[in-house]
């Protein structure tokens, strides 16, 4: 009697899990399906392309398939304008790698690219741009192509990205242009400390922006903010080598989106140039940077560690020279402390047009050599409490 009550229970759970099983079948597209090689020598593009262009048009969550393994990847670019589904998860736990002839994508100035995408979520895998040759061209002063940004998201939205690693792209290694709500967690970028324009995250146009816990080393800004970003939010950032946290290069032109509501807290940088910096040029621009925290910051053996530099001006030679007119207020610095590789450890060089205002200093300790900092403000007005390491130089 048992046997004749069981067996109906038995065919029921099979039917469920054929069922579960089906539904999990249509939503998963494995780009080994499409054609994707794991060799590291067969371009998979066009197989990913495909995979991409399944899940576009599934009706409900998809998720894109990455198994083991290298694939070679050169141009990838993926666009959401005609998608149905507004859940893509793209789980790689291979390998994927740019060509080593870096002009192959050179002179396209990306490499991965999403744009007009909704939902996409990045979980996991590494991306190799393979930029080693490119940076060698550069450094030899010959006639290169500018390179590419290894992953690119261009007007997107509730973009996610976690447990990726970006390695050697030639340029910038993750770029957000015109993105609002993303988040970015457990990131790892690696590039060596004299590998040119090697941004680790670009922010361009682009509002709540979250990144956590996530390590990063190039060979320029390891977090670059440019003009029009609000709203942005990181946590627990390992940086270095590279050249700190940088909110600019800013006010290259007259009619400039500002930037705004930015917080950087319990952070560290190591052997860093610039610790966390604000950098404009000296012309004229209607651009702003307000309301910015940096709080319980750690520098180990930083150049400069707490700087606004707003007569930046890189390399040498046609230097603007006049003031900037980005208005810099409200920026505030408390509790960081650590050592500096130079006897100025907080240099304020404000604009002659347009001075800094509003300037705190909350408990800083930095020092050089086993000695206190030295500080310098030109055009800088704010307040300090608390300990001051070095003693403050804001005109109150």
């Amino acid at each position: 009697m048992s046997y004749i009550i069981l067996f109906p229970l038995i065919i029921t759970n099979i039917i469920i899990f054929l069922f579960n099983s089906s539904i999990a079948a249509n939503s998963m597209y494995n780009v080994q399906t499409y054609g994707a090689k794991s060799d590291g020598k067969s371009d998979s593009s066009k197989a990913f392309i495909s995979a991409w262009t399944a899940a576009c048009a599934s009706s409900s969550a998809a998720n894109i398939y990455v198994p083991k393994g290298s694939y070679l990847l050169s141009n990838a670019y993926f666009y959401g304008q005609t998608c149905k589904s507004n859940a893509i998860t793209i789980n790689i736990e291979g390998t994927l790698i740019a060509p080593s002839d870096y002009n192959v994508i050179g002179k396209s100035g990306n490499w991965i690219k999403f744009e007009r995408v909704n939902g996409v979520s990045i979980v996991g895998g590494t991306l190799d741009g393979q930029g080693t040759g490119l940076w060698t061209c550069k450094n030899s002063g010959k006639g290169c192509p500018k390179g590419a940004t290894t992953l690119a998201f261009y007007n997107s939205n509730d973009i996610a990205i976690s447990g990726l690693t970006s390695q050697d792209s030639q340029m910038f290694h993750i770029l957000l242009d015109g993105c609002h709500n993303a988040k970015l967690q457990g990131v790892k970028i690696s590039a060596p400390g004299n590998s040119p324009n090697t941004d680790g995250i670009h922010l361009q146009s682009s509002s709540d922006v979250t990144i956590l816990n996530s390590q990063i080393g190039t060979g320029d800004d390891c977090i670059s903010i440019g003009p029009g970003n609000s709203n942005l939010w990181f946590e627990n950032i390992a940086c270095g080598p590279g050249h700190g946290i940088s909110i600019g290069s800013l006010g290259w032109e007259m009619q400039e989106a500002g930037v705004q509501n930015v917080t950087v807290k319990t952070s560290s940088f190591t052997g860093t140039e610039n610790g966390v910096r604000v950098k404009t040029w000296a012309r004229p621009s209607n651009g702003f940077v307000r309301n910015v925290l940096f709080q319980h910051v750690v520098m180990n053996n930083v150049e400069n560690p707490i700087i606004i530099d707003q007569n930046y001006c890189p390399g040498s030679g046609n230097c603007p020279e006049q003031g900037s007119g980005i208005k810099v207020s409200d920026i505030t610095y408390d509790d960081v402390h650590g050592t500096s590789t130079t006897e100025v450890a907080v240099k304020f060089d404000c604009s002659k047009t347009n001075p800094c205002n509003g300037i705190k200093l909350l408990n800083v300790k930095l020092s050089y050599k086993d000695h206190p900092a030295e500080a310098l403000c030109v055009n800088a007005g704010g307040m300090a409490s608390g300990l001051q390491q070095p003693t403050s130089c804001l005109q109150v």
